[in-house]
């Protein structure tokens, strides 16, 4: 089976068979989402989703969020063209938390012509563990603090 064909596959299972996962507290920020059964290493996680707009609406969005007090924005760039902004329509995995040490990494996949992100088990997860990415945010002047707590943190999340 081609590597198009069995993402393809993964992609629908997930659908089908979505992971037991809940939102709660974190020690990093706010809110974070937990694993509520085990998740082997290299296994799709969650699909983040949301609305799919242009990354000049984007830069928009993010100044008026901004300005409107909506303290955290959910901007996923995609490409150099879309942003995934599930500020107001996304879903739980919105609420992963960045960490220096993640244990799941995102990836854009093309599923029936269409990019998705994708979080997928970077290592084996255990119940009730914070489930993370690295959100790796672009290098700029005005740094964002991370709280993340991981012994190899390196401080910002850009």
């Amino acid at each position: 089976m081609g590597d198009t064909q069995s993402t393809q596959l993964q992609f629908n299972q997930l659908r089908a068979r979505k992971k037991q996962l809940i939102f709660a507290r974190s020690p990093i920020h706010d809110w974070g989402l937990y694993a509520m059964e085990a998740i082997p290493q290299g296994e799709m996680v969650i699909e983040y989703v949301g609305e799919v707009i242009r990354a000049q609406v984007a830069d928009k969005r993010e100044k008026w969020y901004e300005k409107i007090g909506i303290g955290s924005s959910y901007l996923f760039r995609v490409d150099e063209d879309s942003v995934v902004d599930a500020t107001k329509r996304g879903n739980l995995g919105r609420l992963i938390n960045h960490s220096c040490t993640p244990n799941c990494t995102a990836k854009i996949i093309v599923v029936n012509s269409q990019k998705k992100i994708v979080i997928y088990a970077k290592t084996s997860i255990e119940p009730g563990e914070e489930i993370t990415y690295d959100y790796h945010f672009p290098l700029e002047q005005e740094k964002i603090p991370c709280l993340c707590g991981s012994p190899r943190c390196r401080g910002f999340l850009n």
